[in-house]
């Protein structure tokens, strides 16, 4: 559907009014169309894009309570609001429970209805479209527009789970270079010891087990994007390389003294404040003003509350399948809105998803929700969560491994260095775990580390 083409359509069996409400959604700005009952209702759902349906809940005929019935099973992503008399209020209450978005209480001053009716149009999920209904989202998709239209390299940061990856190839896809490929690689999933020749690429005999020559990810990206996630994963001797073909805009594979050029714009990621991590020696600050030409930061879902709901709706529709029509009920998005989430999006994405398969019909109720999967922010003394799918042994191994991993922080009063070395991991391999807890969204103690030799800036 073209939100642009999309009306509110407005149900109400009392001409005169009827007239009023659709004039005066009209007058404000706002396409409406009208039914005067249930039945004409659903005729104009299905042969119109409707964005919104505001109706009376007495009418001759089918009443709106069982016109809502009637439209979640058709539509049911359709925000529905009904319009109660005072003497109705518990029973309009009663139908948010199963899937009514709001309610209004006749008599009502205009603007009240426009208002209700522009903060529901800005609640809705358009699929294809980022997420960008609080204020601060908006100012930065805008600004990921403008950047897009650049050529210039790009540091997007963020907590783990704010959609680093998804601002992204949002960028990507707004570019020039939106036809050409797209390589994304994650850096702190894989090992030191292949990083490299996974980025620069390879001939055949450049070390024990190079059969073959094999283009790095540099090379796959030639005339496209090249994402760098979570690039403050990287060892100070690769950052090192990284900044090399950055500036010379050429790459050489392990085991040959051919240089090939590039044409590449490179996106990095990072969930780390990366000027601190400067400051502690453990990123360049030269590789970091070269990536840092365009930056977006990603506020976590704390900070901008007025997304939740349509992030929330977003992942009910992903778990929509076939016949199966699901809905969240307005219990279950005030509960929603409560929580603080610090696993971000992501977190409210698997919160969502679960309670999609734990609920019975189409509507997903608060008490589906399983909020005890992550802690309020802050607390750290909370036993680590069940997640993921059904108990099993790798599930049991996994958690023991988590249970295992804290306890060994706790114990070492939180330093990096000291649980590595007791759990026989690299640094590297315990952060890319502590970073799987907190996407998850798991607390993790305070890390307190001696910062090493500064870089100064």
């Amino acid at each position: 559907m073209n939100p642009a083409n999309e009306s509110i359509l407005v149900v109400e069996d009392d001409d005169a009014l009827r007239e009023a409400l659709v004039d005066t959604l009209r007058a404000a700005q706002l396409p409406a169309l009208c039914a005067h009952d249930a039945a004409s209702a659903l005729q104009v759902l299905q042969s119109e894009e409707i964005a919104l349906l505001i109706s009376d809940v007495q009418m001759p005929g089918e009443n709106g309570y069982q016109l809502l019935s009637s439209v979640k099973k058709l539509r049911p992503d359709l925000p529905v609001v009904l319009m109660t008399a005072y003497g109705t209020i518990a029973q309009a209450v009663a139908a948010m429970r199963e899937g009514a978005t709001d309610y209004i209480v006749k008599p009502f001053d205009a603007q009240v209805l426009i208002e209700m009716a522009r903060r529901q149009l800005a609640l809705r999920v358009v699929p294809g479209e980022l997420i960008a209904v609080d204020p601060e989202s908006k100012r930065v998709l805008s600004l990921a527009r403008r950047i897009a239209e650049t050529d210039a390299t790009v540091l997007i940061t963020g907590e783990s789970g704010t959609g680093k990856e998804v601002y992204a190839r949002y960028i990507r896809d707004h570019s020039g270079r939106a036809s050409a490929p797209y390589v994304a690689i994650n850096c702190a999933a894989i090992p030191e010891s292949m990083l490299e020749a996974t980025l620069f690429g390879y001939e055949k005999g450049a070390y024990t087990g190079a059969l073959a020559a094999h283009a790095g990810k540099f090379e796959q990206a030639q005339g496209g994007t090249l994402l760098l996630d979570e690039i403050s994963e990287m060892d100070l001797g690769l950052q090192a390389k990284i900044l090399r073909v950055l500036q010379e805009r050429e790459v050489e594979r392990l085991g040959s003294s051919r240089t090939i050029s590039l044409d590449v714009r490179v996106i990095a990621t990072s969930n780390r404040d990366l000027p601190q991590e400067v400051r502690a020696g453990r990123f360049r600050a030269d590789l970091y003003y070269r990536l840092n030409v365009m930056s977006l930061r990603l506020a976590p879902l704390r900070e901008r509350r007025k997304d939740i709901l349509p992030l929330a709706r977003l992942a009910v529709q992903a778990c929509a399948r076939g016949d199966r029509a699901l809905c969240l009920s307005a219990e279950a998005e005030r509960r929603l809105l409560q929580h603080d989430w610090p696993g971000n999006a992501r977190e409210l994405s698997n919160i969502v998803q679960r309670a999609a398969w734990l609920a019975s019909g189409g509507i997903i109720h608060a008490r589906d929700l399983d909020m005890g999967s992550a802690a309020p922010t802050g607390d750290t003394a909370a036993a680590p969560p069940p997640a993921g799918p059904e108990p099993g042994l790798d599930h049991d191994l996994k958690e023991r491994e988590r249970e295992l991993i804290l306890e060994t922080l706790r114990v070492t009063g939180g330093s990096r260095k000291l649980t590595a070395e007791r759990l026989g991991i690299s640094p590297r391999t315990l952060r890319h775990k502590l970073q799987q807890f907190k996407a998850a969204g798991v607390p993790v103690p305070p890390l307190h580390d001696r910062p090493s030799m500064a870089v100064h800036l």
